[in-house]
């Protein structure tokens, strides 16, 4: 018992610090903590937790902030060379020129040297960033603040400058705009008539990028740029960031600025890198990369960037076999082989797919002998299945046109996996593409003789199915009886499955999509079919409305020969509620508060009820606790929790008050006049969707539509009775009824100038101004 127990909880302590490593809350706290540290004991914590975000660029920047703090320049160094070309962020790479402004401002012109390459090295990465805009503003006063010693100098300066500007001004930049004044009195300082000719030179430049920026910023705001990268989860923020980042994307593909191609394609890897700074998980953002790369004839990129995407990524098959797929398209055998041979590993773990991929692979490369070599080699490996045999089976009669080494193959198969329903029907396939029926029998005998009952119901619809097609009605009619005969021991229905019927006729009679019967006769035939199967069991009443739910495996022939699947689940439309477009995803409403209006213990009094203020306010659950009284509000909290459909509280209590309920003796006799005459209480779609498009007005009683003609109707009642309000009613004897009446009269007329929620119990809604 506790060797058992022992694999199963280290596997759950595994998945356990899977999921705890990618936890971004306790990210958060473990980096703050860090930040109150001493770098020495800081360091591993920042180590720690940029071994799970390598791409969180915050990160870095606090750490390398923390060795820049001590002084530390050979530390900060090495952190940047490892961050810098991998973390495309603004405010990391003006970490970066800060420190290198710091190192080399005494030493002089060479100094200024280092510190010119450093910024034009940032701007060549960063630049084309949308918040870069201080960063060219940083740049051009550092060129503006270099000594000149000669005119030579000065006016290298001024060229220099001149450069930084238009470079900065066709940027789609936040602060494209003062960029492009500053330019403007940069180049009228200068000279005012060379000035004219440069300005109308990029003008238009300079609106472009305008302009581009304005349709850039509609994307680049929908984007979270504190998100840290984990693996995709399937939460709603993670879609609207991916497909945030899909659209940026694709708006950069289209070169909106319409700038050459050099510069388009730099912008969009540049977009790209960033992306794969917070979608650094998705294989399909990477394979989107390596895919654009190739296209755009840079195929030694599209290698780095699979390469790096393995890395992140590097129990990825699909990258795997993408990656393989590029290399063998463009003739680096070898180097696809390495791959393959890395998906089959060490040949214990073995997939059955990497197996078949391999063989095909080989087979395309090396030839018909080397994939039967390995073919034979492999087939001792314990996850070898059927899967494989099939596979190369169909490789050998389709590919090299050997339909003997296929029928040996499948035939070898068979050995090992007669116990296989798929592996019989894929060997029927293969048998009657051959037209081979005498073998085919032969099988399906093989087959049906060894398999138990509950897994032979495929084999033997395939046995009928071919009967149909080469057999004769006896041998046709004799298989459809031994499959009843087989099957009727599996199911509790017996002798009942031995009885032909009409099904069997359209099956045999059917070809294709093509029926000797109309769908409605069709639906008929399934529908009564699955009465009979439950003739002696209680069945659901919502079943019997909405026809069988699960269509049973050992149905007749017939529905297998249906389009539909044959394990369709219909819906029960009796839970159904209308849609509310004010519901926001993710709100957490469950179905049952919309239908009940009142959501079941114990969370009655913490969650938002929507119903019970009608659907047409905003006002929370909290808000009416307030006008509740605490004795009441202490009884509904110590109610049990139920289980199944819940009544609309406000609906029965409001046709209760509206109802003259007798107060007589016991056994005293009910005239109809003192029956309620607001006829049956409406469902809960049509409570649903009445409330929310048309809140109750007070003064007025409610009336659901009678939808049910069989139900009686009070037709004595005078008609101004119908209409009669809550107020209008005779105050019954019963005290508890009389004060419960006066609290909701009450707190109906106290609000005034808007709409008011009125008793708690009541649910009326009051739209008068008095």
């Amino acid at each position: 018992m506790t060797s058992s127990a022992e694999p199963d909880s280290k596997d759950d302590s595994t998945t356990a610090s899977v999921v705890d490593k990618y936890n971004v809350e306790a990210t958060e706290i473990l980096a703050n903590s860090a930040l109150h540290l001493p770098i020495t004991q800081a360091a591993p914590i920042y180590e720690q937790l940029l071994s799970v975000f390598p791409t969180a660029a915050k990160y870095w920047k606090q750490y390398v902030e923390a060795h820049m703090a001590v002084n530390n320049d050979d530390a900060t160094k090495q952190i940047f060379s490892r961050c810098l070309l991998n973390c495309l962020q603004v405010p990391l790479w003006r970490c970066y020129i800060r420190f290198i402004r710091k190192v080399n401002e005494k030493k002089g012109v060479e100094g200024h040297e280092e510190t010119r390459k450093a910024f034009d090295f940032m701007l060549s990465h960063v630049g084309s960033d949308i918040a870069s805009g201080p960063v060219w503003v940083e740049y051009v006063t550092f060129l503006k603040s270099l000594p000149a010693l000669n005119a030579q100098e000065e006016s290298q300066r001024m060229t220099a400058l001149r450069k930084a500007y238009q470079k900065a001004i066709i940027n789609p930049t936040h602060h494209v705009e003062q960029l492009w004044k500053d330019y403007e009195n940069f180049e009228n300082s200068v000279s005012r008539q060379l000035a004219k000719g440069l300005i109308s030179e990029y003008q238009p430049k300079y609106n472009s990028a305008k302009a581009v920026y304005r349709e850039r910023k509609k994307y680049i705001d929908e984007i979270d740029w504190n998100m840290l990268a984990i693996p995709p989860t399937g939460s709603y923020k993670e879609e609207l960031q991916w497909t945030a980042w899909k659209k940026l994307l694709s708006f950069e593909k289209g070169n909106p600025q319409r700038i050459d191609s050099a510069s388009s394609n730099k912008r969009i890897i540049f977009t790209y890198e960033q992306c794969l700074m917070y979608l650094y998980h998705y294989p399909d953002v990477w394979y989107d990369y390596t895919t654009w790369h190739a296209k755009s004839g840079s195929i030694d990129a599209a290698i780095k960037v699979f390469q790096r995407a393995l890395k992140a990524i590097p129990d990825s098959e699909m990258l795997r076999y993408a990656f393989a797929e590029l290399e063998e398209s463009h003739g680096a055998i070898q180097a696809a082989k390495k791959l393959y041979e890395g998906l089959l590993g060490d040949g214990v773990n073995t997939t059955a797919l990497a197996h078949i991929q391999f063989i095909r692979f080989v087979r395309r490369n090396e030839g018909v002998e080397a994939a039967r070599k390995y073919f034979l080699d492999a087939r001792k490996s314990p996850n070898f299945t059927h899967h494989v045999y099939v596979a190369y089976a169909l490789m050998a009669f389709c590919l090299d046109k050997d339909p003997k080494l296929a029928h040996n193959v499948f035939e070898a198969g068979l050995k090992r996996f007669m116990h296989e329903p798929v592996y019989i029907l894929e060997y029927t396939d293969f048998l009657s593409r051959l037209n081979d029926d005498r073998n085919i029998r032969a099988l399906f005998e093989r087959a049906l003789s060894s398999l138990p009952p509950e897994e032979s119901i495929e084999v033997w619809k395939r046995f009928i199915q071919f009967e149909q097609m080469y057999g004769d009605l006896d041998s046709m009619l004799k298989v459809e009886q031994r499959r009843k005969e087989a099957l009727s021991r599996t199911g509790e229905e017996g002798a009942s499955t031995l009885e032909g019927s009409l099904q069997d006729v359209v099956s045999r009679y059917s070809f294709m999509d093509l029926w000797p019967c109309s769908s409605k006769d069709l639906d008929h035939l399934v529908r009564q079919e699955w009465l009979a199967k439950n003739i002696n069991k209680k069945v659901d009443k919502s079943a019997l409305s909405n026809g069988p739910g699960i269509v049973d495996k050992g149905l007749s022939g017939f529905t297998s020969n249906s389009i539909t699947p044959g394990n369709v689940i219909y819906p029960d439309t009796s839970q159904m509620v209308i849609y509310d477009p004010r519901q926001k995803p993710g709100s957490g409403i469950s179905s049952s508060a919309v239908t009940s209006g009142v959501p079941a213990a114990p969370n009655t009094l913490s969650n938002p009820a929507v119903a019970i203020t009608g659907g047409g306010t905003t006002n929370t659950f909290d808000e009416i606790l307030k006008a509740t009284p605490h004795a009441l509000v202490a009884f509904l909290a110590n109610l049990p929790a139920i289980e199944g459909p819940t009544p609309n509280v406000d609906i029965v209590l409001s046709i209760c008050l509206q109802s003259d309920i007798p107060t007589g003796q016991i056994g005293k006799s009910v005239t109809p006049s003192t029956q309620m005459a607001t006829g049956p209480a409406p469902s809960t779609s049509d409570i649903s969707g009445s409330n929310r498009s048309h809140p109750i007005p007070s003064g007025s009683s409610f009336k659901p539509r009678d939808r049910q003609s069989h139900k009686r109707k009070d037709l004595d009642r005078p008609d101004d009775d119908e209409t009669s309000s809550v107020q209008s009613q005779p105050l019954p004897r019963d005290a508890f009824r009389i004060r419960q009446m006066q609290r909701a009269r009450g707190s109906t007329t106290s609000q005034t100038g808007s709409a008011s929620y009125g008793s708690a119990l009541s649910g009326d809604l009051s739209g008068s101004t008095s």
